[in-house]
């Protein structure tokens, strides 16, 4: 072969210069990256389980979660954690070249499966699915010289204004806050519980039965004659959203008709939904945002979007509060590159 081409070097010219066009032309079409992706593409569980000890919620919620998911397509391994304060997560790791979504559905699917046989309270409380890596890129932070916004306000603030924006932007797998929202607290008394002969569990019931939203009715809104006198909608009270509301719950109605209302057994305030984390940057009272980015994601390109995200938000920021992105791990990789 090699002689034919040697004595025939026109031919030879010939052959080359269309593979270098046959080259030329596909080169627009090949699958060429310059950083592929060499992390396998991982979805995350989370729930919580109020109230359960460890060993409770390895046994009803992650265990069970867990054999559901063995045997999805191209899984290669899980991992989990059951906290003592009732948080469940899973970790499942797919193989290269999965794709994210299509891993996401199928897990979704079979959750759906799973989903009656986990506690009632897990289920009221929801379940959580997201694409992610496993490393928070970047913080922000969210933080204020004026003392009226404690941790808890701030962490209100974020949930309310920052936490969606962020995880609108093109590339954020997972957003998680480290603080608090607002949220009613109810501190049951033992004691008094006890000599009124009553349970946590008729606190709870109590307080749902009492906060519900019900849907009435209209009077002469459809399907009535011209000659009828009223059409109306018929409202009901709005939910209970003050201490002193929750207060007035009726627990129990005594023989000789008085009443044992909340307040006589518990204390009941406007707190925050937990107390597990405290934050602060530079003595200040603060609220943070771990940034994780999803699967594929350009670092840089991230970055630069949640840079932009938050001059945006920044301006719908209450007086006073300011953010600071004080952990960023973008400029190891713009050196690095």
């Amino acid at each position: 072969m090699a002689f034919f081409f040697i004595h025939r070097p026109i031919f030879a010219w010939v052959v080359s210069l269309f593979i270098v066009l046959a080259g030329l032309l596909a080169l627009r079409t090949l699958p060429i990256a310059q950083y592929p992706d060499i992390a396998p593409p991982t979805v995350n569980i989370s729930t919580g389980y109020p109230g359960a000890s460890a060993q409770v919620v390895e046994e009803t919620v992650t265990a069970v979660i867990e054999r559901e998911m063995n045997g999805a397509p191209g899984l290669l391994y899980t991992s989990a954690t059951s906290d003592s304060n009732g948080a469940a997560g899973i970790k499942l790791t797919f193989k290269q070249g999965v794709n994210a979504d299509l891993a996401a559905v199928e897990v979704q699917n079979r959750l759906a499966t799973v989903e009656p046989r986990l506690p009632e309270v897990v289920r009221r409380g929801g379940i959580k699915v997201e694409k992610a890596a496993d490393n928070i890129q970047l913080f922000v932070s969210l933080s204020s010289a004026d003392p009226k916004y404690d941790t808890i306000a701030l962490g209100e603030i974020a949930s309310a204004n920052v936490v969606e924006a962020l995880r609108r932007v093109d590339g954020v797998g997972q957003v998680q806050i480290f603080g608090s929202e607002k949220a009613m607290r109810i501190w049951p008394d033992p004691e008094k519980m006890s000599s009124m002969e009553l349970t946590a569990a008729d606190v709870v019931n109590a307080v749902r039965s009492h906060n519900a939203r019900l849907t009435i009715g209209a009077i002469g809104s459809s399907a009535v004659p011209d000659s009828a006198p009223l059409s109306a909608t018929i409202v009901s009270d709005e939910a209970l959203a003050t201490p002193e509301q929750f207060g007035e719950i009726v627990l129990r109605i005594r023989s000789d008709g008085s009443a044992v209302r909340l307040r006589d057994v518990a204390r009941v305030e406007l707190g925050g939904s937990d107390y597990l984390t405290v934050s602060s940057i530079n003595g200040r009272a603060a609220t943070g945002m771990g940034v994780k980015l999803a699967p594929g994601s350009n670092a840089l390109e991230v970055v630069q979007r949640i840079s932009a995200t938050m001059k945006e938000v920044s301006v719908y920021l209450p007086a006073g509060v300011s953010y600071e992105i004080p952990y960023d791990t973008s400029p190891f990789v713009a050196v690095s590159i």
